[in-house]
């Protein structure tokens, strides 16, 4: 298939589609984040509850990502794209709703659903459609969008909170939604499928549900019979892809030295990167006294840096290759969530006490988010580069659902949110994130392979 140069219309028309559905996916993983207080108040909610209220949407989003990557494989990555954008939005309306936290949690899963067929699709289409010689260009500014969205949606949902309600922060989802939708019938040509036939894999993508969904419950609940299941699913997970003739996820992507670093890498710094959000603007909220809006308002310059910087870190990855900036983007991210750790209870500044963390850790996200996503999709075979997606942003996600479900109860935080006892677990749980992101920027350095490695890997 013919590629279109990123200058051309059509070139613009395909990364604004997939910029936006990416970014209302990832927002929606960050601005509930601001609206948990608020929503505890409302549907008198425990702490518990709260971690449902994010986790059953990650646990969705993770667990099905892998199913929406293959089927845009296999089916059309638009066409797989504009459903997951449909079902977005429906289950958007469905969360804002939702009279009880019971409802809302269902809602919020069903929401994951539709965001794990519209987010592989979304790099898929860049790399699949938009020129080589433009394609880090594209997913530098895939990237900004996509974290501005993640950043921007505690101030956006800190607002809504404000001046509407929580609801409003799921509501605002159905307009951007209808306009996506719009660009791709219309603005969008379809990715050829590659030529990926035969049984879906319907057992593999059953066990990688299981698989997760068993330790999320043992990390939030307490439920250990949960873990063993989990477990033992994801052992039988494995054992079915190999064996499979057409596995959901084939093993031997991961054979590839720079394809498997790079998904360790993720892991770790998605780990960090979900509970760091997931605390630090519970924290301002609960402990320090902030609004929701003056909470959601402390990450501006996160956004800031993304908005700016990741289209020229694309530009600079093509120069210097991934391993540098990898490895120094976490360990300055590490910092950052050291430098956060010091905010007091009392009386905190937010120029003295908030922005320097907040902008030293978003100068370490700037750094390595273009340079991950782009190395782990050339690191695939053109046919198998929606999975490629797939499995990071499963990768991703997965880390974000385990870190929120295993740190609260690992640094001694349940029940109420009580301003007495979150700020100790907080400050414990920020130290666990550093540590995460050190541990990834170790890994990045050590294993990740030079610049001029090939990047091409076996057809699977």
């Amino acid at each position: 298939m013919e590629t279109i140069p990123l200058r051309s219309a059509r070139g613009r028309w395909v990364v604004l589609a997939a910029t936006l559905a990416s970014a209302i996916a990832f927002l929606d993983g960050t601005v509930v984040n601001v609206a948990l207080r608020p929503i505890a108040l409302d549907l008198d909610a425990t702490l518990v509850d709260l971690q449902w209220v994010v986790n059953a949407y990650m646990l969705a989003l993770a667990s099905l990502i892998l199913v929406g990557g293959s089927l845009g494989d296999r089916l059309g990555r638009r066409r797989v794209f504009v459903v997951g954008i449909a079902w977005f939005g429906a289950a958007s309306v469905a969360c804002g709703l939702a009279q009880s936290i019971e409802q809302l949690v269902v809602a919020r899963g069903l929401q994951g659903i539709g965001a794990a067929l519209l987010t592989p699709g979304s790099l898929a289409l860049i790399q699949s459609l938009i020129a080589e010689e433009d394609r880090a260009r594209a997913i530098g500014y895939w990237s900004a969008w996509s974290g501005v969205a993640g950043a921007v949606g505690p101030l956006l949902g800190g607002w809504l909170v404000e001046t509407l309600s929580w609801r409003w922060v799921f509501f605002i989802n159905v307009p951007v939604a209808a306009v996506v939708i719009a660009i791709a019938v219309l603005r969008v040509p379809e990715s050829n499928p590659a030529a990926v036939r035969g049984r879906f894999d319907v057992p593999g993508a059953a066990l990688g549900v299981v698989a997760l969904g068993g330790i999320t419950v043992a990390l939030i609940q307490g439920v250990w019979v949960a873990a063993a299941v989990g477990a033992v699913a994801a052992v039988a997970f494995v054992a079915v892809e190999a064996r499979t003739r057409r596995p959901m996820v084939p093993l031997r992507l991961f054979a590839h030295r720079t394809f498997s670093v790079v998904n360790v890498a993720t892991f770790l710094i998605y780990a960090a990167l979900g509970a760091v959000m997931f605390f630090l603007v519970l924290h301002l909220q609960v402990v320090v006294g902030y609004s929701p809006l003056a909470a959601g308002a402390a990450t501006i310059p996160f956004t800031l840096l993304l908005l700016v910087f990741s289209p020229r870190v694309g530009t600079l990855l093509a120069r210097v290759g991934p391993r540098p900036l990898m490895t120094l983007g976490p360990a300055v991210a590490a910092v950052g969530v050291a430098l956060l750790t010091g905010i007091p209870d009392d009386d905190a500044s937010y120029l003295t006490d908030v922005l320097p963390g907040v902008v030293v850790f978003g100068a370490g996200i700037t750094l390595l988010v273009t340079p991950l996503t782009a190395t782990v999709l050339a690191a695939a075979p053109a046919e198998h580069v929606g999975l490629a997606s797939g499995v990071n942003n499963a990768v991703a996600r997965a880390a974000g659902l385990l870190s929120v479900a295993a740190l609260p109860a690992l640094v001694g935080l349940d029940g109420e949110l009580a301003p007495d006892t979150f700020g100790a677990g907080y400050v414990a749980a920020m130290w666990w994130c550093a540590a995460l992101l050190l541990l990834g920027a170790a890994v990045c350095g050590v294993l990740l392979p030079g610049r001029r490695t090939r990047t091409a890997v076996v057809t699977a």
